[in-house]
């Protein structure tokens, strides 16, 4: 049987960022790649994209997805300083970004896939199919 990969598209597409970023726990991050590894997406571009158009709610803890280098966008990279520095999450220094993360201290070891179903309020995914991968 030759499947094909199907990417989540529309009102599914936010539905599955949301739920992947809501169980990152404080003081951890994902990338946008891995977001939209997670999440079923296409591309890292899409994640960043579905993030920055404000669909995801009040209370989604944008600030736990960087690049791949750890950095934010400039505008965002005050704000997210303070709340890296409440979580504790591992900072670079660095004179070129006002925040970088140690993404390699400080990537999620154990994120959940999203499988379906809407995310609760209490930040994990729901639904009878999410189930946690295991990354290296």
């Amino acid at each position: 049987m030759n499947e094909t990969f199907e990417p989540l598209r529309g009102d599914e597409a936010v539905a599955a960022v949301r739920a992947v970023v809501v169980g990152i726990p404080p003081g951890a991050v994902l990338s946008y790649g891995d977001v939209a590894e997670l999440a079923g997406l296409g591309t890292p571009r899409l994640a960043a994209r579905i993030m920055a158009s404000g669909k995801l709610g009040r209370g989604t803890p944008w600030w736990r997805v960087v690049r791949a280098d750890g950095t934010l966008p400039d505008h965002l990279q005050i704000t997210a300083r303070e709340r890296y520095e409440r979580e504790g999450t591992p900072l670079r220094d660095t004179r070129a970004h006002w925040a970088q993360v140690d993404v390699r201290r400080a990537r999620w070891a154990e994120p959940v896939q999203y499988s379906g179903g809407p995310a609760t309020s209490k930040n994990e995914p729901r639904g009878s199919n999410a189930r946690p991968v295991r990354r290296s």
